[in-house]
């Protein structure tokens, strides 16, 4: 285990035990998510990925998008 990860299982520890398992239901959803998404990235063709790469190509000529600039005015353009 991480020292990280043992400085907040002792933080957690401190709490009610309702908020310790509010917390890790929330976690254990995300570490489920997590593996969905990596299942999902895994089993992904490269023919797949150019279908996906083909459309943002598509998406982008037809002005279909919102510049990143727009949705984070403090980010580098």
């Amino acid at each position: 285990m991480t020292e990280l990860l043992e400085q907040a299982i002792a933080q957690l520890k401190t709490l009610p035990a309702d908020e310790q398992d509010a917390i890790a239901a929330r976690l254990l959803a995300e570490m489920e998510d997590e593996q969905t998404w990596k299942a999902q990235f895994e089993c992904t063709t490269d023919e797949q990925w150019d279908r996906i790469a083909e459309m943002v190509r598509q998406e982008i000529a037809a002005g279909d998008i919102t510049p990143l600039a727009e949705v984070f005015p403090s980010q580098p353009k």
